[in-house]
């Protein structure tokens, strides 16, 4: 349905537009509202927003143009349509009313029913199309200020990410400078401490030689300072160890480790605890008798553990302790399992490789390094340890020593020749 707005001061032209219009719409798709002065044209127009305005260029109370540009401005932008209707001769009227907003025009006694259909149907076509635009426009224009919007808030969001990642380096390398002073300051501390605890060591043993005590109380105090020398010199040398391996650019070279004899040697080192715990020592390293790895760490390795396991044996027992090496899933893993104290791993687990965490203080004097030492060396090869145990029955540590691909596997004929 469309609605027509005839402003024309003749009555006679006015039913005259009709009829000429209704020849080729049905009455049905018409509605007409009329108005013969500029004051009831106005009024009209409010009242019933038309799809097209026939406009009469001659009026009792104003003119054509006047009126056109007071309707433009009771409807939004680009809104009305508006034809207008000017006298013969009077083409300056057609060019000012296109020019100031009408959409066409038609000069009066020259156009017919048939034309004046054209022109309206034309005029309203063009509106409509024309409002189309507008509202395509603005909804592009508001989806252009959206991303716009959405891109400024992207843009605050990464310089602000930049700004706390810019921190965050910041702090980390500041981070990183207070742990590697740190470092340094524990490495040259414990470096410079060895030689006067050594010299502390052999003016005690030499005391203890050649001095005569006849007080039992005195040979007490001996064993004690003993003792105190001992966790001294074993801290100092377990703190050097830990920060050695910390510090970079401290590789060393990888060589082929037979692991008896790499076992012999420990064992060597430690024939004084083995005695005291009546230690058996059983080893199967059949199924991985060598392997490529840095020799001072594994030996560190297999030091710490079995010196645990003697350590913290059960007292009422002699220990027994197995060595396993094999190959499992492309990766080399050594096992040592004891018949010791155990671990119960539901409360400490969280807390098994930990610096200076001890779980039996009672059993036997220790710096809490050791088992922080073995993970740190078996994890900078790529490996893991994991550990299964049950308080007053024994523990099993299993040592997966390097990542499986970056495994050179050693033939067992190079380790017998």
């Amino acid at each position: 349905m469309k609605k027509i707005l005839l402003i024309e001061d003749s009555e006679h032209d006015r039913a005259l537009y009709k009829r000429f219009l209704r020849k080729h719409l049905n009455a049905e798709r018409l509605t007409f509202s009329e108005a013969g002065t500029g004051e009831e044209a106005r009024a009209q127009f409010l009242l019933h927003r038309p799809d097209c305005v026939l406009l009469d260029f001659v009026l009792p109370d104003t003119d054509g143009l006047a009126l056109l540009a007071e309707l433009l401005l009771l409807a939004p932008p680009d809104s009305v349509c508006v034809v207008m209707v000017t006298g013969a001769g009077s083409e300056w009227v057609a060019v000012r009313a296109l020019n100031e907003g009408a959409l066409d025009y038609l000069v009066k006694q020259q156009f017919d029913h048939e034309m004046l259909f054209k022109t309206m149907c034309h005029a309203i076509e063009k509106n409509e199309w024309r409002q189309y635009v507008a509202r395509y426009y603005a909804e592009l224009r508001s989806v252009n200020e959206q991303r716009l919007d959405s891109l400024k808030a992207l843009t605050a969001s990464r310089l602000e990410t930049t700004r706390k990642n810019d921190q965050l380096m910041a702090s980390n390398a500041e981070l990183a400078r207070t742990n590697q002073d740190l470092d340094n300051f524990v490495y040259a501390a414990s470096h410079d401490l060895k030689q006067p605890v050594n010299n502390l060591r052999g003016l005690f043993e030499e005391l203890r030689r050649t001095a005569t005590f006849h007080d039992p109380e005195e040979a007490q105090v001996l064993r004690l300072v003993d003792a105190s020398l001992l966790d001294l010199t074993t801290t100092i040398f377990d703190l050097a160890a830990v920060v050695q391996e910390e510090r970079p650019n401290t590789t060393q070279a990888t060589e082929t480790v037979v692991l008896a004899e790499l076992l012999a040697d420990v064992m060597l080192a430690l024939r004084p605890q083995i005695l005291t715990a009546q230690a058996r020592i059983e080893h199967d390293f059949d199924g991985l008798p060598a392997l490529p790895y840095v020799r001072a760490n594994l030996r560190t390795i297999l030091f710490n553990l079995l010196a645990n396991t003697l350590k913290y044996h059960a007292p009422n027992r002699p220990a027994q302790v197995q060595l396993r090496a094999f190959w499992d899933a492309g990766q080399p893993v050594l096992e040592v399992q004891d018949n010791g104290l155990g671990i119960d791993l539901a409360r400490h687990g969280l807390e098994l490789f930990q610096l200076f965490r001890r779980f039996h203080p009672e059993a036997a004097p220790g710096t809490g390094v050791g088992l922080f030492l073995v993970n740190r060396l078996v994890q900078a090869q790529g490996g893991r340890v994991e550990v299964t145990s049950r308080e007053g029955h024994g523990t099993t540590f299993r040592l997966y020593l390097q990542a499986a691909e970056v495994l050179v596997r050693v033939p067992q004929a190079a380790v017998l020749a």
